[in-house]
């Protein structure tokens, strides 16, 4: 290779070096801005091929999509003075490139460890103005949107804007938690107890109260029952006295025949009496000795 042909060889090379340390480009997720001896000089890049004197200027590029950040819980207390753990999460983007990288040099670790600061004031503020109540289920939304509110403002320090803030879980610390715990314990063996006491209260003055109405029942059936047997004997008598009346010998043997058959005739029956005792009087004589 000549010498002429080497000089256009190198010449074309540094040219394709100085176009490539020259041009960049910036994607649809991304916000980039240029800088120049580490001052911003260019900012507000639309998406394509832009470019950049080599060596003297470079490009910063941060990301357009939401961010988030999610920190370990939070201690806090309430206006009763009651210690509660807050999990939190914040989602945010950046809106202002060239403020982002004069507050935190570019550095995302150091945008989301100072925007975890500024959350944690506004939820110690916020939940400082309300009970535990309003806290956990009252003011809820009321109460995130406040300190979305709060910490909004500080923010926008950082060339950054909030986008959402949840709160995830509101738990008492442990310590109160267990107290807690064992305090409804207490109070869930109380109630049950009563409510057994309260049952066999009921269970007892059933029962007497049934009992009550057995002996009543079984009285009032006797009574009757003596009734209908004293009126049966009555009725038998009245129809034994008219037998009688009608004809006294008939009923004399009908008397003796149904002693007969009541006592004697069953397995076992022994009678020890005098052949000529009356009682078998209709036995030894048809006519009954008349």
């Amino acid at each position: 290779m000549n010498s002429g042909k080497f000089s256009i060889v190198v010449v074309i090379g540094l040219a394709l070096v100085v176009v490539g340390l020259a041009a960049f480009t910036v994607d649809e997720r991304e916000l980039a801005i240029k800088l120049q001896f580490g001052e911003v000089v260019a900012e507000d890049y639309e998406p394509g091929l832009h470019w950049k004197w080599p060596v003297v200027q470079n490009v910063r590029k941060f990301p357009k999509r939401i961010l988030t950040i999610q920190d370990r819980p939070e201690r806090v207390f309430t206006a009763e003075n009651e210690a509660l753990e807050v999990d939190f999460f914040v989602k945010y983007r950046i809106l202002d490139p060239k403020q982002f990288y004069i507050s935190t040099g570019g550095s995302q670790i150091i945008a989301d460890s100072r925007l975890s600061e500024i959350i944690k004031n506004a939820v110690v503020t916020e939940f400082g103005k309300r009970t535990v109540n309003e806290a956990i289920s009252v003011g809820r939304a009321e109460l995130m949107r406040d300190m979305l509110e709060t910490a909004a403002g500080t923010s926008t320090e950082l060339g950054v804007e909030l986008i959402d803030f949840r709160v995830k879980q509101v738990e008492y610390i442990t310590v109160v938690r267990d107290s807690v715990y064992q305090q409804m314990a207490a109070e869930r063996a109380r109630i049950a107890a009563e409510r057994r006491a309260t049952g066999r209260a009921t269970a007892e003055r059933m029962r007497a109260e049934a009992d009550r109405e057995r002996t009543v029942i079984l009285a009032d059936a006797y009574r009757d029952s003596q009734k209908i047997r004293g009126n049966g004997d009555a009725k038998a008598a009245e129809i034994y006295a008219n037998a009688y009346n009608k004809d006294p010998e008939f009923y004399a043997f009908y008397r003796s025949i149904d002693a007969y058959r009541k006592s004697m005739g069953k397995e076992g029956d022994l009678l020890v009496l005098d052949p000529d005792n009356d009682f078998f009087r209709y036995l030894n004589e048809a006519d009954g000795g008349r």
